[in-house]
């Protein structure tokens, strides 16, 4: 039988990764270790940014400004999660959820569109080197950045008010360590319909255009690096591209890994 509806949501229950008491202190010297490392090598790589000036360029910009947002998205989730591992206490109310749910799509979305400009920035850098430094000014620079968070913004209002719409059931244990939108909806008794297709279309609209604008950079990058006659030339150009594309692997790897695998 469906559980009946619940007049007003007070808390949520987070399952975490284990309910295995043994487990515990393992998972949490894990995550602790974990998000200290990501949380001191983004901000070394943030005062070493401010601090030389030969880095104020456009690339080193976008990559100061991705530290930041890397340091704010795992603040979004991680601590939460040590703090409920630390007191064996999984209860998250409704409006910290909400809150959570906003900042971690936010952030996620920010880092998604953040990859694309930096995709940008290597494709003018390397098929249109002469014209580099005019395209890629301090003042458009700072609209690509704001660009993309407004637009991040309004893609996690839009889904925040679309779950504040809903109503739950007495079953509020979400199987995951933190509010995530897929986790949260499953909870709901009203029909959620709505919901799923704003989310499947934002994702295409907002996700799909993006991946192609990077996957188009990437290809037109590789072929003026072939175009490259001297070993050094190309050399140069694949040590500024590589690591930009291993972190878009990174993530759009490990984002299609944990939504992809549900289907």
């Amino acid at each position: 039988m469906k559980p009946r509806n619940q007049t007003r949501v007070l808390e949520f229950i987070l399952l975490g990764l284990s309910e295995e008491t043994n487990l515990q202190p393992l998972l949490f010297g894990l995550f602790l270790s974990m998000y200290l490392v990501t949380f001191s090598g983004n901000l070394l790589i943030i005062l070493t940014i401010i601090t030389a000036s030969h880095l104020h360029t456009p690339m080193y910009f976008f990559i100061f400004s991705l530290s930041c947002i890397d340091i704010c998205f795992t603040s979004t989730t991680v601590p939460k999660m040590l703090l409920n591992i630390q007191t064996q206490n999984k209860v998250i109310t409704y409006e910290d959820c909400i809150t959570q749910l906003y900042f971690f799509i936010f952030f996620a979305a920010l880092d998604h569109f953040l990859l694309t400009v930096m995709a940008y920035d290597r494709y003018v850098a390397i098929c249109h080197p002469l014209h580099y430094t005019v395209i890629m000014n301090t003042k458009f620079c700072g609209l690509l950045v704001f660009g993309s968070l407004l637009l991040s913004a309004l893609e996690s209002l839009l889904h925040s008010l679309m779950v504040l719409r809903l109503s739950f059931c007495t079953e509020l244990e979400i199987s995951h360590y933190f509010c995530e939108l897929n986790q949260v909806l499953k909870l709901a008794c009203s029909d959620t319909f709505l919901n799923d297709l704003v989310m499947y279309f934002v994702a295409g609209l907002l996700g799909v255009i993006p991946l192609t604008g990077i996957l188009y950079s990437y290809c037109k990058i590789v072929s003026s690096i072939f175009r490259i006659s001297s070993a050094d030339g190309k050399s140069k150009a694949f040590s500024t591209s590589g690591s930009h594309l291993s972190v878009i692997s990174l993530f759009y790897g490990t984002f299609f890994g944990v939504y992809l695998i549900k289907f």
